[in-house]
Parts: structure tokens; C-alpha cells; sequence
């Protein structure tokens, strides 16, 4: 027993926990928020010294949350519709 493998114990062991893979979601997840954390962050700079419209700050700042949430709340659903293997 001791120098057998168990094929089963090692297909359980290496999958993760998510109905997609959660290190991909996560970080995939990751990068959006941060990207538009940044890309936000570049806008309301512009807008402040009045090279960017605030029409257009707003509409950026709304797009990218709204986007950043959506990537939030994907992986949390992943994480919810976990297998219970």
C-alpha cells in the first residue's frame, strides 16, 4: 500500500475547487479590477486638470465599476457553484 498510487486520490487532489478553475479566475479577476482601478484612477487625474470632460469621467468611472463588480460577483459564482468532490 505504501508504494502504490492511487489514481483516484490523485485526480481528487489536483482539481480545484470552482466549476471553472479558481487560480485562473482569480487571477483573471485580479488583473480586470486592477486595470480598471488604474485606468479610472487616470481618468479622474485628467478630469481634474480639465483634459478629460466630466461627462466623460463619470461615464468612465460608472463603465469601470460596473465591470470590476462583474468580475467580483463571476468568481464568487464560481466559488458558490463549487463541486462538492
Amino acid at each position: 500500500m505504501n508504494g502504490e498510487h492511487n489514481p483516484e486520490q490523485k485526480k481528487i487532489s489536483r482539481h480545484g475547487k470552482g466549476f471553472l478553475n479558481p487560480r485562473i479566475v482569480k487571477s483573471t479577476t485580479f488583473y480586470i479590477i486592477t486595470t480598471c482601478i488604474i485606468l479610472s484612477v487616470i481618468i479622474c487625474i485628467l478630469a481634474i486638470w480639465d483634459f478629460a470632460n466630466k461627462d466623460v469621467l463619470w461615464r468612465t468611472v460608472a463603465t469601470f465599476s460596473v465591470i470590476a463588480m462583474g468580475s467580483a460577483l463571476f468568481a464568487l459564482i464560481n466559488h458558490i457553484f463549487a463541486s462538492k468532490d
